[in-house]
């Protein structure tokens, strides 16, 4: 029974797609009414900061509410919360203060759904009979191509009608995912857990994070990584696109070209990935997925070239989410689930609310280019712990969760 697995992965599509929309439209929007790459770094911290927030606290929610539920609360909220920011700009008009406090909002229920949807994920392909490489990989690989897609449509419409009607646009996304998992997603909660309190179940995802080192190692790559990613994504990018390729298309361009690289290694990872090491594989994968792509714009090259290797990156970077996916579902347990997630979640996040301020704030001091060298050389030494920390080499042993 494939059918709410594939369910799934349609509801989370929408919602990505939602998300991508949102990074690229909102810091458009900001830049056209404020023309300061200061206060698109100040709206990017009100995207992120609100994430990490909801991550560290939320997981144990998520466990209360049931999967189902959360993912289509979660969806409802963001959808309509989207929905008033356009709404506001052709009403009463929209202040760069209430905005602030629109995105907060956002981005504070946005989370607990993602960290649902994921935690279904084992249930759904076990009921479906997919083996959990092949799932993870798929669901990464629709997340990809949600990214791919939406990515370049959102540079086009920003163009044709503008940043604040694609917010419209936007918000109907969230709705469609919050439908899709009420109507065709069963009860996929994993079984029952014993609670202790908040509190108490909240130390239980953290401490369970705390002694697995090797989880908490590869959190603490990924915590560097999204911070920069943030930057480049929300201030860096459209700031290339408005000041060295002059067209906003540029952005949904790069965007799009890294998303649809990482469907194919996606694919590719999922085909292959019984015969690869998977230590070797994430370590060479990160490092391409990071340095080369930000170290091609720094470097001033033509277009087609950055899109190129932008793509490459992409590819290297398909692997990346699956291979965690299997390793997180591995070794986290059923009852634990969506707390650990959700603490993983709040973990890796943690950088991206700085990244956006970074950026924004190294740039006004200084230029793009040394910007981008900057950060191109903190993407280099992030990639090193896979090929020289010991913790690395059990990511190639099985480690069964317990329930």
């Amino acid at each position: 029974m494939r059918r709410p697995f594939i369910t799934l992965l349609a509801a989370n599509a929408f919602s990505v797609t939602g998300n991508v929309l949102s990074m690229l439209a909102i810091p458009w929007f900001v830049l056209e009414t404020t023309h300061s790459a200061g206060l698109t770094g100040v709206a990017a911290f009100a995207t992120t900061f609100p994430i990490v927030v909801s991550a560290a606290f939320g997981g144990t929610l998520v466990d209360w509410l049931g999967f189902r539920w959360a993912s289509v609360l979660s969806d409802l909220i963001s959808g309509l919360v989207v929905l008033a920011v356009p709404a506001l700009v052709l009403t009463t008009g929209l202040s760069y203060p209430l905005l602030l406090v629109l995105l907060f909002v956002r981005w504070l229920a946005a989370t607990p759904g993602e960290t649902a949807r994921k935690a279904m994920l084992p249930d759904l392909s076990a009921l479906g009979g997919v083996p959990i490489e092949r799932a993870t990989a798929a669901y990464d690989g629709v997340s990809r191509g949600a990214t791919m897609v939406g990515a370049p449509l959102a540079g086009l419409l920003i163009l044709w009608i503008g940043p604040s009607a694609l917010l419209f646009v936007d918000g109907v996304t969230f709705l469609c995912s919050a439908v899709l998992i009420a109507g065709g997603v069963p009860w996929a909660d994993g079984g029952p857990r014993d609670s202790g309190g908040y509190l108490s179940d909240l130390r239980d995802g953290l401490r369970f994070l705390w002694r697995d080192r090797l989880q908490l190692s590869a959190a603490s790559m990924i915590v560097v990584v999204n911070m920069l990613d943030t930057g480049v994504t929300q201030v860096l990018l459209a700031l290339y696109a408005r000041d060295v390729a002059g067209d906003p298309r540029a952005f949904g361009l790069l965007t799009g070209v890294l998303g649809a690289g990482a469907v194919a290694g996606t694919i590719a990872y999922g085909t292959a990935a019984a015969r690869l090491p998977r230590r070797l594989t994430y370590g060479c994968c990160f490092f391409l997925a990071g340095v080369p792509r930000v170290l091609v714009l720094a470097l001033g090259a033509p277009i087609p070239v950055a899109l190129a290797v932008t793509a490459l990156s992409g590819f290297a970077a398909g692997a990346i989410n699956p291979i965690l996916g299997v390793l997180q579902f591995d070794r986290i347990p059923v009852r634990l689930r969506a707390r650990v997630l959700s603490t993983l979640t709040a973990t890796t996040y943690a950088g991206m609310p700085m990244g956006g301020l970074l950026a924004g704030s190294l740039t006004e001091v200084t230029d793009l280019s040394i910007t981008l060298y900057a950060f191109t050389g903190v993407y280099l030494l992030a990639s090193v712990p896979p090929f020289v920390c010991r913790s690395w080499r059990e990511l190639d042993q099985p480690h069964p969760a317990s329930t």
